[in-house]
């Protein structure tokens, strides 16, 4: 099985990339909502190979009430309250995040998949039961024997963690096409799967699903997406060009876990590993755990969403 053909680090600058995030969501309502309660994730993290240097959000019309906290997978989580009526809610987010180049997959050590899998089942250390939550089925991913049959071509016996992952990462974007009218956000994994259509969720889903369904360790990441890469055999600081799918509105990859060489990010709509056109916002079991903004309110009729998302490379 050839892994040849996977852009490792998304063909991202061999130095750090530091972006500019706009991300607005416009709620506009048939009817005025007298009161609204919301929670967001919209702060990218800070990781060892991110560091976050400035964040603002705006909420129109001003809240009444505002917290913010760190959730169980430590994302930074805010949550507001509306109590006016409104026939238009805006909430926007500016921040501006640096981001280093990961480690090249090809350094993780050559594990057989088996051997994460079995420790994941018996294995007490800390670590390893803190990835163990990500084996699990969870709200919008579900574990199932033909999944396991269709990754098994990429999970082969004796195969190295890296390479199988790769290798699936691969498959979900040759045999599945990006089609936004394809699907929901409540569109069920197995559904995707027959289709073999949809989005970056659906795929970042789907490659979950599938290792889970092996017994491995993966989780849901949710952030934003450069929609720019380097023109292939270049090395000049501007030669970029478009070419990243996901990159106008939130986007969202996976990362499955490699026992002591940690996670593997990996991204099945651009069919690559997350680099530095990749900013981390937050991570869960799947999408219901980091919505960027989701939340309840009063009335208000027909419902119209908006978003918009832009993210400038700066010097």
């Amino acid at each position: 099985m050839t892994i040849a053909t996977i852009r490792a680090g998304n063909g991202s600058p061999p130095g750090p990339a530091r972006y500019d995030v706009r991300h607005t969501t416009t709620y506009a309502y048939s009817e005025a909502v007298p009161v609204c309660h919301n929670e967001i994730h919209l702060v990218p993290r800070e990781l060892p190979t991110q560091r976050l240097l400035s964040s603002f959000i705006a909420v129109e019309p001003p809240p009444a009430h505002v917290a913010t906290h760190v959730d169980y997978f430590g994302n930074a989580t805010g949550v507001f309250s509306i109590d006016e009526p409104h026939e238009r809610l805006v909430v926007t987010s500016t921040s501006r995040v640096e981001v280093d180049p990961p480690r090249e997959w090809t350094a993780c050590r050559p594990i057989p998949w088996e051997h994460l899998r079995d420790r994941l089942r018996h294995d007490t250390a800390p670590a390893t039961l803190e990835a163990r939550q990500f084996t699990d089925d969870s709200p919008l991913v579900r574990a199932s024997a033909e999944l396991a049959a269709w990754a098994g071509e990429s999970f082969t016996p004796g195969r190295p963690w890296t390479e199988a992952v790769i290798d699936l990462t691969r498959r979900i974007h040759r045999d599945f096409a990006y089609d936004s009218a394809a699907t929901t956000t409540g569109t069920p994994v197995d559904e995707v799967f027959a289709l073999r259509r949809g989005v970056c969720q659906d795929f970042a889903h789907l490659q979950i699903a599938c290792l889970r369904s092996l017994g491995l360790a993966a989780r849901y990441v949710s952030g934003y997406l450069s929609n720019e890469r380097r023109v292939q055999g270049s090395t000049g600081e501007g030669d970029f060009e478009a070419g990243m799918v996901g990159a106008d509105a939130s986007h969202a990859w996976l990362a499955c876990w490699g026992g002591d060489d940690g996670w593997l990010d990996v991204d099945p709509t651009n069919d690559c590993t997350a680099g530095t056109l990749h900013v981390t916002v937050a991570w869960g079991r799947d999408y219901a755990d980091v919505s960027p903004v989701k939340g309840v309110c009063v009335g208000g009729g027909r419902h119209d969403i908006r978003v918009a998302v832009h993210v400038t490379r700066i010097a």
